[in-house]
Parts: structure tokens; C-alpha cells; sequence
């Protein structure tokens, strides 16, 4: 008899990265793609002038998160997004946590991701071609203080 999947953990199929959702502020913004959630620890080299051994030591060091990209489609009136990088004056953006989640298929939350004091550093219009066949997308780039992961 042919299995047809019914008797299969949860843990077989991995999630798909096409069905996932942006909390901003406590509101929920459509986004087409959400890329840059990454986090880096500088490496720290070291040698005292002592040692026999010919080498450095390798210690981590300060964390680094690089800026998370955020791509919409463009609709009439909707200036959600320019609204948003409007705010920024020197220093004085309430920064915000924005939770970047996967869903499942049930379209239930599986794994969410917050930035931390989050803020728009960038905004880029699209570009325009009149020999294009392609939707009009804008791009917001988020600089963050951190990343945490959380199920």
C-alpha cells in the first residue's frame, strides 16, 4: 500500500519561505519579500608575547546584524511605507520591534524573528522602463539592534 502521508511527523517536511507575515508597530504589513535577517559575531585574534605557541587565539566578539530589506508592490495611494521613513529626524525615530514570521500551512505562526529598536535607514522607489512587464516595487531598508528567534 502507497503512503500518502498521513502517518508522517511533523519534523519530514521543512517550511516553505513563501508564506510569512511582518508585524510593525502591531500592525501588519504586506511585504513581497523580507531579506537580510542575519546576525555576525566579529572574531577577536590575541597573543600574549609570552606564549610558546606560534598563533593567535580566536575569542567572539561584538555581535553585528546587517540591515533587513523589505520589498512591496506599489498601489494607488498607499503610502504606508513613506509614512514610516517620513518620522526619521535627527535621532529622534521611536524605534519600534518588527516580528518577521513563517507560517505554516495552516497559516499559523511556526517561527517568528524580532528586530530590536528597529528604524528605516532607506526607501528606494521603483524603477521605471516602458518596455517593462513587471510590477512597480518599493524598497524600504530596516537598520535593527538586534535578533532574536522565538516558536
Amino acid at each position: 500500500m502507497a503512503d500518502d502521508g498521513s502517518t508522517q511527523a511533523q519534523s519530514t517536511w521543512p517550511l516553505v519561505k513563501f508564506s510569512f507575515k511582518v508585524m510593525w508597530d502591531g500592525a501588519e504589513l504586506i511585504f513581497q519579500e523580507v531579506t537580510g535577517l542575519s546576525s555576525e559575531t566579529q572574531i577577536i585574534e590575541y597573543r600574549g608575547g609570552s606564549s610558546p605557541v606560534y598563533s593567535t587565539v580566536k575569542m567572539p566578539g561584538i555581535q553585528k546584524f546587517s540591515n533587513v530589506t523589505l520589498k512591496k508592490g506599489i498601489f494607488k495611494g498607499d503610502k504606508a511605507l513613506w509614512d514610516k521613513y517620513k518620522g526619521i529626524t535627527m535621532n529622534t525615530y521611536k524605534r519600534i520591534n518588527i516580528v518577521v514570521s513563517l507560517l505554516d500551512e495552516k497559516q499559523d505562526i511556526a517561527m517568528s524573528w524580532t528586530l530590536k529598536n528597529a528604524f528605516p535607514c532607506k526607501i528606494t522607489v521603483t524603477d521605471m522602463k516602458s518596455d517593462a512587464n513587471e510590477i512597480a516595487v518599493e524598497t524600504m531598508e530596516v537598520a535593527h539592534e538586534g535578533l532574536t528567534i522565538s516558536e
